[in-house]
């Protein structure tokens, strides 16, 4: 007795097709179901891919509403970049966080699926695999190769930030006191009667005008021309200070009896607003850094007036 199905023929009448073929029949169905489900990951998996770098837009623009050279409230993202290796951190930033994303959703979508799919109501006896070499190659390049794409960008910047400008337009040394700082341009120190130096003070919140901010103000601005390399000499008279300035991405050390320098290039004018970013007493945090960039004229008046 043979056992067959029959399914109805371009002509009508009943094909018989016998338990044999009917089984190579579902076994290929079930193959070509495979096939589908597997493509169908992958093109999940691709456009999880490419979207991410949208959901990075998306983000960057919903959540970044710093736009000024100084801190506001309730601030999310930076500062406006005014050097050039301010401009390198953000980029940096946003590309880490491209891969961040990236890993993030990846990962998230990998552990839904997995409990979707291999749940005890779908499968009550899981399979069990014990290694797979193609997985363990892929796990184990794909993180190298994006460690690589964050390391090269990384390395560059770093060697740009340490890099010293070997013939400054103009030379500054800050040194910090329990609590404020004193700028010398030493370019104009002749002589004893003929210096160009100075203190910065804290002004304070009842001396404030409209439109000075709190804790940011000073009395005197270290002002430097725009578009101009610069070199910073920084020190400190008595404890642990740092010059620290957001927007033009510099945040060194001041230590006791050393010379900590780095060099600035101030790509557009403006106030650029920081504070001491080390712990050195009880007025730390009154000791506020604003730098005021002006053309290369403003800034010869400006030094002349100072001298005369």
């Amino acid at each position: 007795m043979q056992f067959g199905l029959l399914l109805p023929g371009g002509d009508g009448r009943p094909i018989k097709i016998y338990k044999e073929k009917a089984g190579s029949l579902l076994i290929s169905g079930a193959k070509g179901r495979r096939e589908r489900q597997k493509k169908k990951v992958i093109l999940e998996f691709f456009w999880l891919f490419f979207s991410c770098y949208k959901v990075e837009y998306l983000v960057e623009k919903v959540f970044t509403i710093a736009s000024c050279d100084a801190a506001e409230p309730w601030q999310l993202g930076f500062q406006d970049a005014a050097t050039p290796v301010m401009q390198g951190i953000i980029d940096l930033h946003h590309d880490i966080f491209f891969f961040l994303i990236l890993i993030l959703v990846f990962v998230l979508w990998m552990l839904v699926r997995a409990l979707w799919h291999f749940n005890h109501g779908r499968n009550p006896i899981p399979q069990r695999i014990v290694h797979g070499t193609t997985i363990e190659i892929i796990w184990t390049i794909f993180p190298s190769i994006i460690l690589m794409f964050i390391a090269i960008p990384s390395f560059a910047l770093l060697y740009s930030m340490d890099e010293v400008v070997v013939n400054p337009a103009i030379t500054i040394k800050a040194i910090g006191h329990q609590w404020y700082w004193t700028y010398e341009y030493s370019d104009y120190n002749s002589s004893d009667e003929q210096s160009l130096t100075f203190d910065s003070y804290m002004i304070p919140e009842d001396d404030l005008e409209v439109g000075q901010l709190r804790l940011l103000e000073v009395d005197n601005r270290v002002v430097v021309p725009a578009k101009t390399h610069l070199r910073l000499i920084i020190a400190s008279a008595d404890v642990l200070h740092s010059w620290a300035v957001p927007s033009l991405g510099v945040k060194c050390d001041a230590v006791p009896g050393r010379l900590n320098q780095t060099s600035i290039l101030v790509q557009r004018e403006g106030v650029c607003y920081g504070q001491c970013s080390e712990i050195c007493g009880t007025n730390h945090a009154f000791m506020p850094i604003a730098v005021e960039a002006v053309s290369f004229e403003d800034y010869a008046s400006w030094a002349s007036n100072r001298l005369s």
